[in-house]
């Protein structure tokens, strides 16, 4: 989609992508998000406690 002016200049909008709702996560998707953050929080400690063993 785009207009243009009296003096030709073009302004070009972007395409809107459909609007849709999102679906609430199922009980294996739970699961796997609850894993993954013990692993991102363990891997937060980990390098915590590295910083804190070399300072």
């Amino acid at each position: 989609m785009y207009t243009t002016n009296e003096n030709g200049i073009l302004n070009n909008y972007a395409a809107e992508p459909k609007v849709y709702f999102a679906e609430y996560p199922s009980a294996e998707q739970q699961q796997r998000y609850t894993v993954q953050a013990a692993i991102a929080a363990g891997l937060v400690v980990l390098s915590l406690l590295t910083a804190f063993v070399v300072s």
